[in-house]
């Protein structure tokens, strides 16, 4: 049963990231504004503040930087010097209170331009929070939704289902993952247990590290095989998306495991099943630690408690803050080169950029290790063997 129950929450993880990015099939608008050619791949964009604005605009390097690592509506792919923005548009999914489902291309709300009411959020606005406390909140990368005059609807924000740059890529992620293994299981079935060839050589030997280094010493022999599945397929997931983030052109190179949205959901995924994966030694040790006086409890039953919630948080951020430093490290190199604007300085950027690719390298396989090994080790720590009073 239990077996039964981790294979379908495994699948419940795919079925998480792929689901959602189905809908862009109807994602087509009857009606496109003037300049709009939306039989093409690739748009091109023109920013009306003039080409001369844009030629003579001074580099902003931390504009660059957030807008790389961040998650948009579009693709971009470059700005050319006359200000034409080339960029590959997605599919915009919203949902208004006002005005029910929208499905349109991010072509059509791009560099200021509204559609049916929505467009780019831009600045902060003043909103009440729960305490009824008055604080900013940006609208930087959001879509909003204003009346005919401009203003923003009391309503709120819609909400965004929308096809962006992550979820493509979480999206193309899954169907290169189910490519890959269910034409390994066909030909393990048509071939059956043989010497392993292609694609499979590589693939098998790290099933089996992944087997025999990490769920056995941590979960023990006689329960890891239940957790194979999801420890493997959270491992291919990450390390993929991981190396995917470092292709710099389209469609790769969206920062998928750097957004703490994506890791959070990796750490809940942890964090449940080991909860629901513990026995009653676990607990007890929760609630009535061993060797902890009882007038000690009342301390150390909280400190437990909050125990359970730091272990996944910690997945969490580490494989966020780990992902996304490099890319800013990255990223800044190559700003200095439009900072300085100098061949001395472009020469070196370049260098340092080459050699921090090869550490983004290795630290791609690293979290990815680091997730699965942490992941199991908790999972083993839910299931101690023996309980002493």
């Amino acid at each position: 049963m239990s077996e039964r129950y981790l294979a379908v929450l495994t699948s419940f993880l795919i079925g998480f990231i792929f689901l959602v990015p189905g809908t862009q099939l109807y994602g087509q608008d009857e009606h496109h504004e003037a300049g709009d050619t939306p039989h093409e791949t690739i748009d091109a964009q023109h920013d009306e503040t003039g080409h001369s604005e844009a030629a003579d605009e001074e580099f902003n390097a931390t504009e660059y930087i957030l807008e790389h690592v961040s998650d948009s509506h579009e693709w971009h792919i470059l700005t050319k010097k006359d200000g034409h923005h080339v960029s590959v548009p997605l599919p915009v999914i919203l949902y208004s209170k006002q005005s029910g489902l929208h499905a349109f291309s991010s072509r059509k709300i791009a560099h200021g331009h509204n559609h049916k009411g929505f467009e780019m959020g831009h600045g902060t606005i003043q909103v009440e929070n729960k305490k009824g406390e008055t604080i900013e909140k940006s609208l930087k990368g959001k879509i909003i939704e204003v009346d005919e005059h401009g203003v923003m609807l009391a309503a709120g924000l819609p909400l965004d289902f929308s096809i962006t740059k992550n979820v493509f890529m979480m999206m193309l992620s899954v169907i290169i993952l189910l490519w890959v293994f269910l034409s390994l299981a066909r030909s393990y079935k048509k071939m059956g247990i043989s010497e392993p060839k292609g694609l499979a050589g590589f693939i098998e030997p790290v099933i089996v590290f992944i087997e025999e280094d990490v769920a056995i010493p941590n979960i023990g022999k006689e329960k890891y095989a239940r957790f194979m599945p999801y420890l493997l397929t959270v491992f291919f997931f990450i390390l993929l998306n991981n190396l995917m983030g470092l292709i710099p052109f389209f469609p790769f190179g969206a920062n998928v495991t750097g957004n703490i949205a994506v890791t959070m959901v990796l750490a809940v995924f942890t964090f449940v099943i080991t909860q629901f994966s513990s026995n009653k030694g676990h607990w007890q040790h929760v609630f009535n630690t061993p060797g902890v006086p009882v007038w000690l409890a009342p301390i150390m039953i909280p400190v437990e408690l909050i125990g359970l919630i730091t272990k996944p948080f910690a997945l969490m951020i580490r494989l966020f803050a780990n992902i996304t430093a490099g890319h800013i490290i990255v990223l800044s190199l190559i700003s200095m080169i439009f900072i300085f604007k100098s061949v001395f300085v472009a020469a070196p950027s370049m260098l340092m950029v080459l050699f921090m690719d090869f550490i983004e390298l290795l630290v791609a396989f690293l979290q990815a290790y680091i997730f699965t090994l942490l992941s199991a080790l908790f999972i083993g720590m839910a299931m101690p063997e023996h309980h002493h009073d």
